[in-house]
Parts: C-alpha cells; structure tokens; sequence
C-alpha cells in the first residue's frame, strides 16, 4: 500500500517518461493506469544516446540489464573539424555513478520494447488505442472522460505525452512547441571497427555531422543542418538524400555516409523545442517529460531528463505527501536541472546556426552541462 494519499495515477502516454513513471509507481504499490494512443506499442527505429543518469534511472527501475545487453557502453566523446581531424577528446563523467557506464548507444526500438514489456509484467492496467479527452478537477480527485466516453477517478493525471501534449492544452497551459531552425537526418547503419565512442564533426557545410555506436555491428548516424520542405519529414528511403547533404565530411563518418544504402530509411525531422516557465502543475493534473521542457538534442540529456521526471515524480508522490504539495516539492527538485540543460540545449543550437557568435564556447558548455548532471536528480 504506498504509504501516501496517492493510491490511482492515470498516465497519459506511453514512451519513456510516462513508461518509466508506470513502472516506478507500481514498483510502490500504487495502482497505474497507462493511456497510450497508438494501437501497436512500438518504438521507432534509429537510435539514441543514453546518458549515465538515464541509465541509473533505467537500473532503478528493473530495466538497465535488459536494454545494457543490446546497446553499447563507453566513456568518451570525441570532437573533430570536418576533413575528420581531432580537436579534442572529452572524457564523459560518471553520471549514473560507478554501477552503469556513463554513456551508452542504443536502438530507440529496443528500449520501447523492453519498457512496454515490463510496464504489462509489472501488472500496470495498460490501454491502447486510448486517451484522454477530458478531465475535472473534484478537489480530493480528478475525473478523466476517456476516449471510450467512460469516465474514471484517479488522484492524479501525469500528461506524459509528449510535445504536443494533449493533456497540457486540457490544463490551460498555452506553451506551444518553437522551431529552433534546424533539422536532423537520423540513419542506422553499420559500425565502423575504429568507432568507439560518440563523434562530432564541426565546420563542415552543414551545421554539424555525428554518430554513436549503438551495438556490437550498428552505429546511429545523424546530420543536422536548415529545416528542409516537410515532404521529407518521416521516415523514408532517403538514404541517397543524406548521403549527398552529408557531403564534405571526412573521418569514420565520411565513411558511415558512404557506407549507407541509397535505397534505407532513414528519419528527418524538425528540432523543435518547449518551454513552460510556470509550474507544469494545475490542482491534480500535471505534464512531465518532453510535454513539460522538450530540448534541442545538442547534449543527448532528452531521454535523461524525462526519465529523470517519471522516478522523481514517483518518489514524491509516495512519500507521505498530499497530491499538491507532493507536486509543489517534485518542481523545486526538477525545475533548476531541468531548465539548466535547455537553455544550454538551445544556446549550443544558436551557436550552431551562429558559429561566428562572439564567446561561443560548444565544448565548453557541453562539458560543464554533463558534470551539473554528475549531481543526483
């Protein structure tokens, strides 16, 4: 029995933040259920870099062993100019501590598949092809309208759905999604024997090139650079396409481009951004994750951040707190970290479109931002 007045949470959203909060909730005795949109719950397929304090998050809640055994772990990241020549080797810091390696590539896929997995073993009450349409806050509960006309009482709702949440605009909240300007080419690829840890590539002719060993045999490519015309935003088979915008860069990842299949698939999407500078909270609802601070992928802290969230939210929610002041004490503790690694997200993209800025210091703040998060959340 948790040992607070949080006994029935409702999550809306089904991807890391809301997946994570589900398994940290009934891992204390809290009764979940867990809204997720999409009728087959899949992740998609290009990878993603894991920091250390994402990784401590996933070993908290049962998770990291699975997800460790397909992905790959190193310490390091490395910097270059655009003929693939060094600049500088920034050793990563431990994060996530001593038990779990301060950085770790994996497939996107994988991870949603070993959450989604152990959210169902966990006994979590899961919906698919659910949301939610409306809610009414009763003062001692909340009412949630589903998307099946039902409607349901809970404690508390969490919109962990993303950056175009739902949930948020139901709240009042009136923060919408910016473009920062940029957009990002994601492939996955074969693993060049000489890369051993994540690699970016500066000056070249597009904003800025890079990889990261996600296995033993796979590496996640990615190519950031002007927002394109939106018929190239998805996933196609546009390997072509990104091996021409990739273009004048040399090193392992002119040999990764190379390397890459004219006809794969590979993702474009616009970098966009969100930032609420008012509590993410309104009586017995409230947005987490990337509904709540989604960042510019310049530091690799997204996943981080909404993992973070989910067990943080989950401890002051069983903490012996009431609802609201558990929730006032959950922005004290994430507000400050939170907002610190988006506003360096979004001056790294500033600098990235403004290389010529005056001061502009990448490594710098890239270093200084993942030694804040040695920290615990």
């Amino acid at each position: 029995m948790p040992s607070s007045q949080t006994q029935r949470v409702l999550v809306v959203g089904g991807g890391i933040t809301g997946s994570v909060l589900s398994l940290a909730l009934s891992r204390k005795g809290v009764d979940v259920v867990l809204l997720e949109i999409r009728e087959e719950w899949t992740g998609i397929g290009h990878g993603i870099t894991l920091q250390g304090n994402a990784l401590k998050v996933f070993r908290s809640v049962g998770v990291f062993d699975e997800i460790a055994a397909e992905g790959y772990g190193f310490d390091k990241l490395r910097m270059f100019g655009a003929d693939g020549h060094q600049i500088m080797e920034i050793p990563t810091p431990p994060m996530g501590g001593s038990e779990v390696p301060p950085t770790m590539g994996a497939m996107r896929s994988h991870v949603a598949a070993v959450l989604s997995r152990r959210v169902i073993e966990a006994g979590v009450d899961v919906r698919l092809g659910a949301t939610v349409t409306g809610m009414e806050d009763r003062g001692d509960h909340v009412a949630a309208t589903l998307s099946d006309g039902s409607v349901e009482s809970f404690d508390l709702i969490v919109g962990a759905d993303g950056i175009r949440s739902k949930v948020r605009k139901m709240m009042g909240i009136d923060a919408e999604p910016f473009s920062v300007g940029m957009g990002i080419w994601r492939a996955v690829t074969a693993r060049p024997s000489a890369m051993d840890c994540s690699g970016v590539y500066f000056g070249g002719p597009k904003y800025k090139a890079g990889y990261t060993p996600i296995a033993e045999n796979l590496c996640y490519a990615f190519l950031i650079e002007g927002e394109l015309d939106r018929a190239y935003i998805g996933e196609h088979r546009n390997g072509a396409v990104m091996k021409e915008h990739g273009q004048g860069y040399g090193g392992v990842w002119g040999e990764v481009r190379d390397g890459l299949a004219d006809d794969a698939i590979v993702n474009y999407q616009y970098i966009e951004a969100i930032r609420i500078d008012e509590p993410w909270h309104r009586g017995r609802s409230i947005v987490i994750g990337d509904a709540a601070h989604a960042c510019p992928p310049l530091i690799a802290q997204g996943a981080a951040m909404c993992a973070e969230d989910a067990v943080v939210l989950a401890e002051m929610l069983t903490g012996g707190d009431g609802v609201e002041e558990a929730l006032h004490k959950f922005m004290e503790r994430r507000l400050p970290r939170v907002r610190m690694v988006l506003d360096n997200s979004l001056l790294l993209a500033e600098w990235e479109i403004r290389p010529d800025t005056p001061g502009a210091d990448p490594g710098r703040v890239l270093d200084q931002t993942l030694h804040a998060m040695v920290a615990p959340a």
